[in-house]
């Protein structure tokens, strides 16, 4: 089995979410059990896309909303399938 990471989907709803529930960038970070709120000011900004499955649950539960409508889960060996079906092609 590969790894497995998670890939934001919608930023956007990130962001509202965090506005609606009047949750600052730094308490969430925290909520995500990361020591700066650095990394999730980048993913509110776009500039990544990916995390590890754990903070994407605890943001998620700290937000009270189902992980899937925030994140999307990717594992290494989804990377081998699309390899295999492009070598195929």
């Amino acid at each position: 089995m590969g790894a497995i990471w998670m890939v934001l989907t919608d930023r956007k709803k990130l962001a509202k979410l965090m506005v609606i529930q009047d949750v600052s960038q730094r308490e969430l970070a925290k909520a995500a059990g990361w020591k700066s709120h650095s990394y999730l000011g980048r993913l509110l900004r776009g500039e990544v896309n990916t995390l590890d499955l754990e903070p994407a649950v605890r943001i998620a539960m700290y937000l009270q909303v189902g992980t899937d409508d925030l994140f999307m889960s990717r594992s290494s060996s989804d990377s081998r399938q699309n390899a295999k079906r492009l070598v195929a092609a």
